[in-house]
């Protein structure tokens, strides 16, 4: 007679055990009703309220919280956000405790654009964004003639300001004249930026940092009626 090895049967009992448990576990996690809905925003600036996030959640739902994790459709949740305007991306799931959680990244606005009756904003992604009924973002107005600069360029140039500190807080003015060049204005100073067209932008600007920490040692700054960055090899001045 074959001897019983028990400590396989240990072994067999206990993985039996264990998938008992987890299957137990896991059919009691996805009946369980959801209590709450939590909400969570990448970013500080909230240019969709908390409340219009929680309607969008529960449009499918007269209330979520009355759904078993089970009946409840994540894509479906997740989708309805992505969909909205202001939303870059957004990441819905149920903890184990019965908790509704969404995470938001929205979408983030370089610039405010000015196009005869219509406003909106270009995100950082180069994308039209409506403006926010709940909060104003402070960023460049662009207005002119936007269909006389390429897009890709445009965007470079958004870009480059709204990730740079001194010039985010600086230029709060960029208008597109009918030959595609452009003109900008500080917050600062009362004097006008040409800048040309946009080729040479990081030079073009990084020429305008040292000019205006140069001329801001004194009181000439204020003195000046233009400041001409055409020209990559120099900064050109006109006084009032």
């Amino acid at each position: 007679m074959k001897k019983i090895n028990w400590n396989n049967v240990r072994l067999v009992v206990i993985l039996l055990v264990v998938v008992f448990l987890y299957s137990f576990s896991g059919k009691r996690n996805e009946t369980r009703w959801l209590k709450e809905i939590g909400i969570t925003f990448e970013e500080t600036e909230n240019f969709i309220t908390r409340d219009k996030v929680n309607k969008l959640l529960i449009q499918n739902y007269a209330n979520v919280t009355d759904v078993r994790k089970d009946k409840l459709d994540l894509n479906k949740l997740e989708k309805s956000l992505d969909d909205n305007p202001m939303i870059e991306k957004a990441e819905v799931y149920a903890t184990i405790d019965g908790k509704l959680k969404a995470v938001i990244r929205q979408k983030m606005p370089i610039a405010r654009v000015y196009r005869g009756t219509q406003s909106y904003y270009i995100d950082r992604n180069g994308d039209q964004m409506p403006l926010s009924e709940s909060y104003t973002a402070r960023v460049p107005l662009v207005t002119g003639e936007l269909d006389k600069i390429e897009n890709e360029k445009l965007q470079e140039l958004l870009l480059y300001l709204y990730n740079n500190d001194f010039l985010k807080k600086n230029i709060i003015g960029i208008q597109v004249n009918p030959n595609g060049s452009l003109k900008m204005r500080s917050r600062s100073y009362s004097y006008e930026i040409e800048f040309g067209v946009p080729f040479n932008i990081e030079r073009k600007l990084k020429n305008y940092m040292a000019f205006v920490q140069d001329a801001s040692k004194d009181s000439v700054i204020g003195q000046y009626k233009t400041i001409n960055l055409k020209f990559t090899q120099q900064v050109v001045c006109t006084k009032k």
